[in-house]
This record gives C-alpha cells, structure tokens and sequence, in this order.
C-alpha cells in the first residue's frame, strides 16, 4: 500500500477482511488452528533453512545478548525458535511474546531445552499494537515472520519504538521476493503454488498457506520498508538479505534524541 494514501491503514489484508479488527481477529484464529504443526511444516517446507535465519538474528545481536542486564522482547514469537536461539547467545533477559495463546503453549514445552545457565525466556500473551510494558523498556525488540501479520504497520513500529530505551535497537525478520534469472521464477512458483498445496496436504488448512504468500506479495519491498522505518525514527537503518533475498533482516536503532519531545535551540 503506497505511503501516499493517508486514509487507509497500512497492515496485513486478509482476502474477505476489510478493517483493523477483523484481520487482527483473522490473524490469530489463523495462527491458532495450524499451531500444532507449525514447527514440523517451517522445517519441511523451507528445508530447514529457517533454522539457519532464526541463528543468523541472534548472532546479529550478540553484543546485546551478551549483557546480563540486558533486557530483550521478542515479538509475534510463534513457538518461541527465535528467542531460545537468542538465549543461547548470552544471558540477556528474553522476553517472548504472541498473541496466539496456542503458539505460547508450544514454546512453553520447548523450553526447558535450554542450555544450563541460560536463563530461560520468559513468555507473555501480548498484541503486538497493543503491548503491555512502559516505554523504555527493553534493549531490543526482534521479530521474526511476524510483522507483516500485523493489522497496522505504523502503529507496529510505534510500538516498537515506545518500548525500546534511547539507542535500543530492533531486528524485523520478514520474508521477501529473491532477484535473479533463476531463483526469482523459481521461488514465485514454489511459494505460490507449491508450498499452499503441500501445506493444505499436511494441516488441512490450505487456506493459511494461501494467506501467508499473499501477505509476502503485499508487505513492502526491501527499500521501502527501510524508508518507513527511518520515517518512525530509527537510525542506522540497513537491511540484510539472507539466501538470496528469501528473507530479509531490516534493523535499526532509536534515535536519542526524539525530535518530536526534544527542546529547540534558545528555546
């Protein structure tokens, strides 16, 4: 959706859902029902190259993660892959969140697998547009596969940004549409038509792999998404593309200074 339509929210659109609510609603009844086999099918289905993604955020941030009084929430955190492969990092305090009370569940079971003296990720139901912790919370926010599930982008970085200390950093795991001759054509026919039928094949619910390629088409291209995240006042925005621009990982730090809050020279 271009920035230059002010009137409309810019989020996820599930086919059939026409506000904020309903695809919020969408949303977590989608990621509810297909819970039980979440983890087995990302495995199948990207052969195991989400692993190697999930590892790749956590090493991003290890200088972070290596700080005991570091405080860290993972957003949108499925089973929890992405904050047990950050506590494997450093003693950082984790923090991983969803709001898909079934996803919480599972992680809640994968746990105690954690390496001795690794403190465990704690876990909380929280709406990622609605997040119940002050501002200044955190020295880093992640996300992995989830924000372009959100109901309004904006209010997701909003909240991102609200919840980060000054100089905290964020780290948004998203997938994207490879370039080149070859993978290109080959991804757009996998994703497309292969990957919502092995899905339904396996869960019944073709209809949540149908949805998730076409919330990939709709999120924003690669430059673009970091011009939104500049726009929300994140500095040192860059982005890093991992298995030829498969996935995607935009970070970025918030400002120290908040231009909307900061006092005018003389004033």
């Amino acid at each position: 959706m271009s920035r230059a339509d002010p009137d409309r929210v810019r989020g996820t659109q599930p086919q059939g859902v026409s506000d904020e609510a309903g695809a919020s609603r969408y949303v977590r009844t989608l990621f509810s029902d297909i819970a039980g086999g979440y983890d087995r099918l990302n495995h199948i289905l990207s052969l195991n190259v989400d692993r190697y993604w999930r590892r790749a955020v956590a090493r991003e941030f290890r200088d972070v993660l290596a700080r005991p009084a570091a405080r860290v929430l993972d957003l949108c955190c499925g089973t929890g892959d992405l904050a047990i492969a950050m506590a494997r990092q450093g003693p950082a305090q984790i923090i991983a969140s969803d709001f898909a009370h079934p996803m919480l569940t599972l992680a809640q079971q994968k746990l105690p697998a954690l390496p001795n003296g690794r403190p465990t990720p704690a876990l909380a139901e929280a709406d990622a547009l609605h997040l119940p912790f002050p501002d200044s919370s955190f020295d880093l926010v992640t996300c992995a596969f989830g924000f372009r599930n959100l109901a309004n982008y904006d209010r997701g970085l909003e909240e991102i940004r609200r919840v980060l200390r000054p100089g905290g950093e964020v780290g948004i795991l998203e997938f994207s549409e490879p370039g080149g001759r070859w993978l290109a054509p080959f991804y757009s026919f996998y994703f497309h038509r292969v990957l919502p039928t092995i899905g339904g094949w396996l869960t019944g619910a073709g209809g949540a792999y149908r949805y998730l390629a076409t919330s990939v088409d709709r999120f924003p291209k690669n430059e673009e998404f970091t011009r939104w995240m500049q726009s929300a006042n994140f500095d040192a925005v860059r982005m890093r593309k991992l298995t030829g621009g498969i996935a995607v990982l935009y970070s970025g730090r918030k400002t120290k200074l908040d231009p909307m809050t900061s006092h005018r020279p003389g004033i």
